[in-house]
């Protein structure tokens, strides 16, 4: 693996990790948006951290195909 590639599944594997962080804040804040009493905010939150899941799924599948092309 050259060096930009070998860059780049570094980059990957910090960017599943931070994804996943953020995901997780989206839905403590929906949580605490829905027990203000702001349920749209809240179905906002979630589907954010439902597009987080989905990008660290896919940034997970690059990863793999990275790493099998050694």
């Amino acid at each position: 693996m050259n060096e930009e590639m070998h860059k780049l599944k570094h980059l990957l594997e910090h960017w599943i990790e931070h994804n996943d962080d953020h995901r997780q804040n989206y839905l403590d804040w929906a949580d605490r948006a829905e027990k203000a009493g702001h349920p749209d905010v809240a179905k906002q939150l979630k589907a954010a951290a439902a597009a987080a899941s989905q990008a660290t799924k896919l940034f997970k599948e690059a990863e793999g195909i990275l790493s099998k092309g050694k």
